[in-house]
């Protein structure tokens, strides 16, 4: 008697280590995750259910250090990635009355047009939404076709969207103010100075040096859409402009 043909119906559930339950869950529920079933004893496990797809959490090491963000990861690819960015934006609005953009749990940045965000939970676990049709050859920063502060946007840019590394991105471009601004035009220098302004807000560092510096530009109309065209998703944008 011949064996059963394996059928391709399989489904994967990530299970992930779980530093604290109460975290976890108030996390998670806080964003519409169903919890389907909890545990904490004799050991934690949780089963978590959003739109379609699960979330398991089982015990941490011992040595687990949320802060290092190394626990654990899962990639959940999705046909387009800003709807699922927008209802966890939402989400945290309602309950926290703001974004939670730094520390942990946090939301990664979205930028219109971008293939994927991250969650980082309080376990310092990665659940990363990815589009589907994602170029296979991504450019990761460093293109030889550019220069000087259009570079360094392009490598921040990789840092922050691809790496989770705001801290770097943030380092990256006071370089890069600080050895191209004086050769840049004034809108490339108000892009820049935006995104630090920005990174500045996420990073809990403080954000006037670059507050003041933009707000002494001197932008024309085209300059001032280009810079509300490229980072209009940036919270505050307007306020910051000169």
């Amino acid at each position: 008697m011949s064996e059963p043909a394996v059928r391709p119906n399989e489904t994967t559930v990530p299970l992930l280590p779980c530093a604290s339950p109460e975290e976890t869950l108030a996390f998670y529920e806080a964003l519409g995750f169903e919890a389907t079933y909890k545990q904490t004893k004799p050991y934690v496990y949780l089963a978590l259910r959003w739109s379609g797809f699960e979330l398991h959490f089982g015990p941490a090491p011992k040595d687990l250090d949320p802060a290092r963000e190394h626990s654990g990861g899962c990639l959940v690819m999705v046909d387009a990635v800003a709807p699922y960015h927008a209802a966890f934006v939402a989400a945290m609005r309602r309950v926290h009355g703001k974004v939670l953009s730094s520390g942990l749990p946090r939301i990664t940045r979205y930028r219109p047009g971008a293939s994927r965000f991250t969650l980082m939970d309080p376990s310092g676990n990665s659940i990363i939404f990815i589009q589907r049709d994602e170029p296979a050859e991504l450019e990761y920063g460093g293109s030889k076709k550019l220069t000087g502060l259009a570079k360094a946007l392009d490598n921040a840019r990789i840092l922050r969207e691809f790496k989770n590394d705001d801290l770097q991105a943030f380092r990256a471009l006071k370089s890069a103010v600080r050895r191209h601004a004086v050769d840049a035009s004034p809108v490339e220098r108000a892009i820049v100075l935006c995104h630090l302004v920005d990174l500045a807000t996420v990073l809990g560092e403080p954000a006037d040096p670059w507050l003041t510096d933009l707000r002494g530009l001197e932008l024309t109309a085209d300059d001032r859409r280009r810079v509300e065209s490229e980072l209009g998703h940036l919270a505050g944008l307007r306020e910051w402009l000169p």
